[in-house]
């Protein structure tokens, strides 16, 4: 699994010109099966992805889909890790792999 860090690097004004094409690219990784969550940080200052993939080359290749990456707006950290405790809830995305 790979936590995905967004900062944003531009005014809030700039985000937001790319905010909807953003928010549809999410959806995309939604159906596609590739995100658990996603939303924004508190204070308004990037976002945190939490995405189901088996190598961190997937990780990277998702984040240049991403418009903010695009459009230079914002700097990613992608952050591998692997689950070992988790509710038993949460199990669902560990039980059947990594897409």
């Amino acid at each position: 699994m790979f936590l995905i860090m967004v900062n944003y690097k531009v005014p809030l004004e700039k985000i937001d010109d790319f905010l909807q094409l953003h928010i549809e690219f999410l959806d995309r990784q939604y159906e596609n099966g590739k995100l658990i969550f996603s939303g924004r940080r508190t204070p308004r200052t990037g976002g945190v992805l939490l995405a189901n993939l088996k190598e961190r080359s997937d990780a990277e290749e998702l984040v240049k889909e991403d418009p903010f990456y695009q459009e230079n707006l914002a700097d990613y950290e992608i952050i591998e890790f692997t689950p070992t405790k988790y509710d038993p809830e949460f199990g669902v995305f560990i039980d059947t792999g990594a897409i």
